[in-house]
């Protein structure tokens, strides 16, 4: 099932890109319905279908099929919220959101690992923690523009997803006091845009509550794309912060995202544990 639709998301994705003559600041696509390309839950499908309807960074929407598969394109502006997750000092990369489906697959990668929490760092309009909770896992989500968190509350409050919206610095948070079991971080922000700080400062909290040390995940979102990286490519910029802290790749997986929506590749999610 997981790679069926990790396959055909991207595929989905860089057929629509290719075709898509509109002029929303951004765009994405979900599946009408259940089919033999896109094979998951109903419900859960509903629920991001609702989280969309509910945001209101999507101004439009309508239906188009796309190889063979029927789907609703989603239309959205994000422009004032880039605006105000820049203004802050600690802020490590600009709101651009991954796509709806794309958070799904990561939270249910995440569960299928053996997760029981999730943690969303630097989560802008909180849709991988909304995912996470969807799939019944326990989510916080921690972003430090108190714009973007008011939107989490609003979603949060109109589809009856608790994911637990908090507007804290995540460089200062107490993680102790979320009485974490067994977490998946996930991290916002690539290694060069500031990334690299956050991630050491959460790992050195990790370290030092002692229930966590052996059953945490990090999740990095990284880059394939020279224009953005200048540096190493490998696990996506990330991997001489995973040497130094001696995390263990469990593996990687490449997902559609607003930032790579005009480009042949997509953003690489590499999951990685203690080792």
């Amino acid at each position: 099932m997981l790679d069926n639709l990790v396959q055909n998301l991207i595929k989905t994705k860089q057929i629509f890109a290719k075709n898509h003559s509109g002029n929303a600041h951004i765009q994405e696509v979900i599946p009408s319905s259940i089919s033999d390309k896109f094979d998951m839950d109903k419900d859960h499908l509903e629920s991001l279908h609702n989280f969309a309807l509910k945001n209101p960074i999507y101004f439009n929407n309508y239906e188009e099929k796309i190889d063979d598969v029927s789907c609703v394109v989603y239309e959205g502006d994000i422009n004032d919220y880039w605006l105000n997750s820049i203004k802050h000092g600690s802020s490590c990369q600009p709101f651009y959101p991954t796509w709806i489906m794309s958070s799904y697959i990561l939270a249910f990668i995440a569960k299928q690992f053996g997760y029981y929490e999730l943690v969303d760092i630097g989560s802008g309009d909180g849709r991988i923690a909304y995912c996470g909770n969807i799939l019944n896992m326990n989510s916080h989500s921690i972003e430090i523009d108190e714009v973007l968190v008011d939107l989490q509350e609003k979603i949060s409050k109109s589809t009856n997803q608790n994911f637990h919206p908090m507007c804290n610095d995540a460089l200062e948070f107490d993680y102790s006091t979320l009485d974490l079991k067994q977490p998946a971080f996930f991290i916002g922000g690539l290694a060069q845009m500031g990334g690299d700080v956050l991630a050491t400062s959460i790992i050195e909290k990790i370290n030092s509550i002692s229930a966590l040390r052996n059953d945490t995940g990090i999740v990095f979102a990284g880059t394939d794309t020279k224009r953005q990286l200048s540096g190493n490519l490998e696990n996506g910029g990330w991997s001489t912060l995973i040497k130094k802290h001696d995390l263990d790749v469990i593996d990687t997986f490449s997902l559609p995202t607003v930032w790579t929506f005009d480009q042949d590749v997509e953003t690489p999610y590499v999951f990685t544990k203690f080792n």
